[in-house]
Order: C-alpha cells, then structure tokens, then sequence
C-alpha cells in the first residue's frame, strides 16, 4: 500500500464529510460535534474548511490509499493579535480499517510541519478524551506534552468525559521532516 499525505481541497468536500460523518457516528466519545450537528451543516461548510488559500483560517491534510480518504487531521490558526502564535490540531480521524500503520503519527507531522512553514505559529494545541489511550499515546509519541484535564467536557447521553489538554511547542521540538 503506498499512501500519500496532503493537503485536501475543495473539490473533496464531499469525500472528507462522508469520513468526518463515519468518525462522529463510530466515535461520538471523540468528537466535541455530534454525527446530528455536522450532518445538518451544508456542504458548503466543508468546502470552505478546504479553501487554498495561503492563510487559510483552518486546513486540513489528508492521507490516501490510491483515491480513497484513509484519514484526516485539521489544523486551525487564531486570528486575534494577543493569540496568533496558537493554532488547534482538530477533526484527527483514521478509520479502522488503516489503524496500525502510522497514518495518525504521518497525518500529525504534516500539520505540525506546515504550522512551522507558515510562520507565526509557536503553540501547537488539541484536546483528547481522556480516556482515549491510543489517541493520547499517539500524542505523546509525535511530541505533545499535557498541560491540563477538563472535568466533565463532553456529554454523550448521559455520560461526560474528560478531555486532556495538550501542546506542541514548535520552538523547543521542531518539526521532523515528512515521512
């Protein structure tokens, strides 16, 4: 299996919103939006996550197995002056079916390389479940440190999760070259 890593464009929305969809359905637990929430956004919305422009607000990379979406990771830049040196990986999803084989750690070092390219950036920030322990060893491994655990932030039905807060600081582990 060869898989590419890159950057999605619009003319992918609907492919990239069929895989957020499965990621909200399969793993409600993972995701601060609901499979409900993102459903009813038109696609519209998606494609302009994807926009190309060069200071995009939020781009968001791809991995592909041939022409079919194997994962996805996000990355959003802050806008205002006193937070602009921060940006939030988000929507980090790789299905079942690609899992084991270094598509997550791939997909986070071309968001991390491109924070770094774009300049500005300093911080690098997500949340995960707490509970998550793939997810949060994942983390771990590609660099990201724990800052904080936010009691009772997601409520799915009737149960709340925790999610771990943690960071990249692009200055003290620069990022490595893509794979």
């Amino acid at each position: 299996m060869h898989i590419d890593i890159r950057r999605l464009i619009p003319s992918e929305a609907v492919a990239y919103r069929q895989l957020m969809l499965e990621a909200y359905q399969s793993h409600p637990e993972a995701f601060t939006s609901s499979v409900e929430e993102r459903a009813a956004l038109p696609l519209s919305w998606w494609g302009e996550r994807l926009t190309e422009a060069s200071l995009a607000p939020e781009v968001v990379f791809a991995a592909f197995d041939g022409g079919r979406l194997a994962g996805v990771a996000g990355i959003a830049f802050e806008s205002r002056e006193k937070v602009r040196h921060k940006a939030n990986l988000f929507g980090m999803y790789v299905p079942v079916r690609y899992r084991g084989q270094g598509l997550g750690q791939r997909l986070i070092q071309a968001v991390l390389n491109y924070a770094k390219l774009r300049g500005g950036v300093r911080i690098v920030q997500l949340t995960v479940t707490d509970d998550n322990d793939a997810a949060c060893r994942l983390y771990a491994r590609c660099g990201f440190l724990s800052y904080g655990l936010e009691p009772l932030a997601v409520r799915v039905g009737d149960t709340f999760m925790a999610k771990r807060h943690m960071y990249y600081d692009l200055n003290i582990r620069p990022a490595a070259p893509h794979p």
